[in-house]
């Protein structure tokens, strides 16, 4: 593929940090940016996301679907020269953890009636 097909992108982390810039080909998939930024992903950080789909890539107010591909989600002024586009990164656990980790949590709850009847 020419050099000047590929798409240059960077990833902006929720502390404001990057991963990046790679330039990827307009056919490869979100999935596959997801992977890469899992594999990137900083050591020293308090957040780390276990797998790709921990993690929300954001492009011009989007969430980006995995099957869709990076030439479909450019947004319209990602086609400066040369231009760097930033996605931001959202790490969100998957729900069937969150739903785990809370009844684990949660403890039980009494019922305590703190009425006065006069």
């Amino acid at each position: 593929m020419p050099e000047e097909d590929l798409v240059e992108l960077k990833f902006r982390l929720y502390d404001g940090s990057d991963i990046g810039p790679f330039r990827y080909s307009p056919a490869s998939t979100v999935a596959m940016l997801k992977e890469r930024i899992v594999a990137d992903w900083p050591k020293d950080k308090k957040i780390v996301p276990k797998g790709a789909n921990d993690i929300k890539l954001i492009n011009a107010g989007k969430i980006l679907e995995n099957n869709k591909t990076v030439g479909q989600c450019k947004a319209p002024f990602g086609e400066l020269p040369r231009g760097v586009i930033t996605m931001h990164v959202v790490v969100q656990p998957s729900l069937a953890k969150m739903k785990t980790e809370k009844k684990v949590d949660e403890a039980p709850k009494k019922n305590i009636c703190s009425c006065s009847i006069l």
